[in-house]
């Protein structure tokens, strides 16, 4: 599956866009739509540079969730997961008990899972716990009626 429009733009609302490096919350260097890899302090960017990055970022986080969830996700459950993977990366997936529920099949226990994943060193962050709401109602889009 591949990202859609809906799930690009939640991305994007999210993480907006910054031409020159900055450390996000976490302390790691970022540039773009939160793009981290060999960021480093001084770094600028143009906007379409940053629109390259999201798309290669996209195309990375697309085969890690591809290949680590083994049930069917609808588009929108799939966007509520590139979003989340997107933002903690592909180890916390791979290693999360969202994801070993996931792929036990139990859909409705995934949004109390998402939402555990609201804090930085510790502490809920507000954008955070904004974000994990923002890709549960994704998530239950998903859901069968």
């Amino acid at each position: 599956m591949n990202t859609s429009q809906e799930g690009i733009d939640l991305i994007k609302s999210f993480e907006g866009c910054e031409l020159t490096a900055y450390r996000c919350s976490a302390g790691v260097w970022t540039i773009g739509y939160g793009h981290t890899r060999d960021v480093t302090e001084g770094d600028t960017c143009t906007q379409a540079k940053a629109e390259l990055l999201l798309k290669s970022d996209l195309y990375e986080f697309e085969r890690y969730v591809n290949n680590l969830v083994t049930v069917p996700l609808t588009q929108c459950q799939f966007d509520a997961m590139i979003c989340f993977t997107y933002n903690l990366g592909p180890t916390n997936l791979k290693e999360s008990t969202l994801l070993r529920v996931l792929n036990s099949g139990d859909y409705e226990a995934v949004p109390a899972q998402i939402i555990r994943w609201d804090k930085v060193n510790g502490r809920p962050l507000a954008g955070l716990t904004r974000r994990r709401i923002a890709e549960v109602d994704l998530w239950n889009k998903g859901l069968p009626e």
